[in-house]
């Protein structure tokens, strides 16, 4: 049986009203629209073997950026599996609801390549927490939340610190401990942010490119959202590092850095927006991947 996570409980609606008045407070505070917008400087190139493209068999592509410094063991892993071609002829076979989408072996069957880490440590957590901005007010899930200063979605409980699953994060399935996974099953949510995974699961990166080729999918109603029958799943062609590929063919991205008074004037005025919005607040969740393909 397929790798699985754990199930939302719950989920909370919103009904948005209309507002009709602000308070003229807020403005004061705010920074000028100008001083929010990105500096050529502050775009920094990602390099190709961080870059992981899922080429689906339906003709989309997947761009992954990868978080090799944060999950050092098992990204290794996964550039392994690329060079291996593991994925080759896989599938994504886990659509679930407001949950996520799962891809690799839907029979964990398929012999792993040797030279795989069978058992890596758990990356649960990255160390310190070290954010280049921080959000004002802490959430349900973390006392302190904030970006990297090369874009990473981070919280931590004064302690730890950890990456977040945010919608469009990548995650290793995994069995109960003390199995961490190998990276060769892979999920990312496709709803509301799971949250609740966070510190449960190892994150090793984040889509950047063709998000939408996953969160559009049919959904399952089986159970877990794993499709019943082969007929439902969406193969996957091929996946390669960018590095893998020819020069010629390989897509060039850039992250936005955060350590700059552009991203924080940014960040100030996504935590007080202007009218006629009156409530104020930002989640980490909230908060753009801000990659762009190289002009």
């Amino acid at each position: 049986m397929a790798k699985t996570l754990l199930v939302l409980a719950a989920a909370l609606a919103a009904a948005p009203l209309a507002a009709q008045t602000a308070p003229q407070t807020a403005a004061a505070s705010r920074p000028a629209p100008s001083s929010a917008e990105p500096a050529p400087e502050d775009w920094h190139d990602i390099p190709d073997d961080e870059i992981l493209l899922i080429q689906l068999a339906n003709g989309k592509q997947v761009a992954i950026r990868l978080a090799a410094r944060f999950a050092p063991a098992h990204v290794n892993n996964i550039r392994k599996l690329a060079a291996a071609r593991w994925w080759d002829g896989e599938s994504v076979y886990r659509v679930q609801e407001n949950w996520v989408a799962q891809w690799g072996d839907p029979t964990e069957k398929k012999p792993l390549p040797p030279e795989i880490l069978a058992r890596p440590p758990a990356e649960f957590e990255i160390g310190a927490f070290a954010p280049a901005q921080r959000l004002a007010k802490p959430d349900s899930y973390a006392a302190a939340t904030g970006v990297t200063a090369d874009g990473w979605p981070v919280a931590s409980d004064g302690k730890a610190a950890w990456l977040t699953h945010c919608y469009g994060m990548v995650g290793v399935a995994r069995d109960a401990l003390p199995d961490t996974g190998t990276g060769a099953e892979l999920f990312t949510p496709i709803g509301q942010s799971a949250r609740r995974l966070d510190r449960n699961y190892t994150v090793v990166g984040r889509i950047i490119e063709g998000m939408q080729s996953l969160s559009a999918l049919p959904r399952s109603d089986a159970a877990m959202g794993v499709y019943p029958t082969e007929a439902e799943r969406t193969g996957i062609a091929w996946v390669r590092l960018a590095s893998q590929l020819p020069p010629d063919e390989r897509p060039h991205f850039q992250v936005r850095a955060t350590d700059n008074p552009r991203y924080a004037a940014m960040l100030a005025l996504r935590e007080n927006p202007a009218p006629p919005t009156i409530a104020t607040g930002l989640n980490v969740c909230d908060l753009p991947a801000a990659v762009r393909r190289r002009p």
